[in-house]
């Protein structure tokens, strides 16, 4: 994986935004995209080329359309590799303070 690439993507809100839609209605088309963006479709389709040299959006051609799906395999060694670790003690300790207070302090 290319952090820089996924992060240099991640980093607009424009790219953000067509994540977004790809998340709520994967296998969309660039003029359905472009429905929720008030762009030119040559901005979109830059954004999308950015998402895609990222690894974040991959495309199947189906006849003479071509369909944008979101990949959340680079999102998911993002979070593993710079959140997940972060999270590990805070919630490590959140179960013991739970467990403290329902009395349970096995």
């Amino acid at each position: 994986m290319d952090e820089d690439k996924v992060f240099k993507a991640l980093g607009d809100p424009t790219r953000r935004r067509l994540l977004d839609l790809l998340c709520e209605a994967n296998g969309q088309t660039l003029g359905q995209l472009c429905q929720h963006l008030d762009m030119a479709r040559q901005s979109v389709t830059q954004h999308l080329g950015l998402l895609e040299a990222a690894n974040l959006v991959s495309t199947v051609w189906r006849g003479r359309e071509k369909l944008h799906f979101i990949n959340p395999v680079p999102l998911h060694e993002v979070y593993e590799r710079w959140v997940r670790k972060f999270e590990t003690q805070r919630l490590s300790l959140l179960h013991d303070l739970k467990r403290e207070l329902e009395g349970d302090g096995k």
